[in-house]
């Protein structure tokens, strides 16, 4: 079963079970994926890759951390953790990501790869970086990791 059936089904179950905040995520999710679907021509019905779906669900999962992050500055905690509630609801569809010793394996080894030795290489080895590791771990989290392996900090 594709992960973009696999939403849907469980939206139907969510809507059966009366559970109104996980009915909300998960429309939110569906049309999320109908819109990227017209995006690329394949229309509203257009069935996406599993690969592009988790592609929109990253991106989802990002905004609503983000969010979640500004209602907390803010001092709006219940806005907060509904953010963050669904979050988590996208984070069940995404792959585990990466351990931190992992993720510095893969660093370590895309380094080494493209003879990176500077800051001035941090393009390349964060290209061949987030292409091996892919939805396992995030930009921002390899970011500062790749910063500090090129800059010896």
């Amino acid at each position: 079963m594709s992960l973009q059936s696999q939403i849907a089904d469980d939206l139907k179950t969510a809507m059966k079970a009366r559970d109104r905040d996980r009915m909300s995520a998960l429309r939110m999710l569906i049309s999320a994926l109908k819109n990227t679907a017209i995006e690329k021509g394949r229309g509203p019905q257009g069935e996406l890759s599993d690969e592009e779906v988790q592609q929109v669900l990253a991106t989802e999962k990002k905004r609503r951390d983000e969010a979640a992050a500004s209602y907390a500055e803010n001092g709006r905690e219940e806005s907060a953790a509904k953010e963050q509630a669904e979050s988590d609801l996208i984070a069940a569809y995404l792959p585990q990501q990466l351990s931190d010793d992992e993720l510095d394996a893969i660093i370590d080894d895309v380094i080494a790869r493209e003879g990176a030795t500077g800051p001035s290489d941090m393009g390349k080895v964060m290209k061949g970086v987030m292409a091996e590791a892919g939805n396992r771990a995030e930009g921002g989290r390899v970011s500062p990791r790749v910063k500090a392996r090129l800059t010896g900090s």
